[in-house]
């Protein structure tokens, strides 16, 4: 390539200045992000990072995944004798690096919510302490779901195929992860990690819904599962399963109450088929069943079995007066 067709293939900074109007668009995007941060009431303090950053929790959540499971989810080069090794240096490591992350979002909740933003530092590290400590309780609920795959499962011949292979592990990994920040008032960072799983696995679990032993998520391709969904043992769920809200009550001034329980609670031992959606605060009664594509807004008491056939039944019932 001759020096003319580099200078055309390539242009320079001054040429694309002149090519692409530069000048003028970033002049435009910085009066768009001055008009947002003047509407919401946002100031930025200079050369400071203001929200936690998406890419640095990816990195924190892998190492997690590693120290959790050091030969299955770490690196190639960690054998047995070294895995007490690997998972110090590698907690160490992370947990320093969420160290920063927890303290860019108290600063972003103290900026947010005017708050004083005293002892941040103290309070980051209590989290992080925290956080850290719940790791081998966080390790043994992974043996219940990865084990709950494997029981429900034929296709599953070991578990270690669950673990190096499932989704519905991965998002529960991810999920017990984030479930805990939540739990610690980080509720950005908890999304955020939530949000990873989502996007690799297509199951959206908000890090506030609680969710208890060996549970199974079987192909997992577009379950949701909202923040106030309560789950509890030995539950097992379909693809394309949602645990949603019925409706969204207003606040009086335009917007939505948060926080409110909205969600359904699925007790102990529930199988729930492909397709099914739950919606409301119901209750679903230990050991019921719910097929393949049911709408179902009210709750079912233990034992029952659901299906469309007799959902339509009872729904003409209603309907017919008899």
């Amino acid at each position: 390539m001759t020096g003319a067709e580099k200078e055309s293939a390539s242009p320079t900074r001054s040429g694309a200045t002149l090519r692409w109007d530069l000048q003028t668009i970033v002049a435009d995007l910085r009066t768009a992000r001055a008009r947002w941060r003047q509407a919401h009431h946002r100031t930025i303090e200079p050369g400071a990072r203001e929200f936690p950053s998406r890419d640095v929790m990816r990195d924190v959540v892998v190492a997690l995944r590693g120290a959790l499971f050091p030969l299955r989810l770490g690196p190639t080069s960690v054998h047995t004798e070294g895995e007490d090794s690997y998972v110090g240096y590698t907690l160490d490591t992370c947990l320093n690096t969420l160290l920063e992350q927890v303290r860019l979002e108290l600063r972003y909740t103290a900026r947010h919510d005017r708050l004083a933003p005293s002892h941040i530092d103290e309070r980051a590290v209590h989290i992080v302490r925290e956080f850290a400590s719940a790791l081998p309780g966080l390790r043994e609920m992974l043996d219940s779901d990865v084990v709950a795959a494997f029981r429900g499962d034929p296709a599953a011949r070991s578990v270690d195929e669950v673990l190096l292979c499932y989704p519905g592990i991965l998002a529960m990994i991810n999920h017990r992860i984030a479930h805990k920040l939540y739990q610690l008032e980080l509720p950005l960072l908890a999304r955020i990690v939530a949000e990873l799983a989502h996007g690799e696995t297509g199951i959206d679990i908000h890090p506030g819904a609680t969710i208890g032993p060996s549970f199974f998520i079987d192909h997992g391709t577009g379950v949701v599962i909202g923040e106030t969904a309560v789950i509890g043992a030995r539950v097992r769920l379909y693809q394309a399963v949602t645990l949603g809200a019925k409706s969204f009550p207003g606040d009086g001034s335009g917007g939505l109450q948060k926080g409110l329980p909205r969600h359904p609670v699925v007790e102990d031992d529930v199988v729930i088929y492909a397709g099914a959606t739950i919606l409301g605060r119901v209750v679903i009664g230990r050991g019921s069943t719910i097929g393949g594509n049911v709408w179902l807004t009210r709750s079912v008491p233990p034992g029952s079995h659901v299906t469309q056939a007799n959902s339509q039944h009872e729904l003409f019932e209603r309907l017919s007066g008899t």
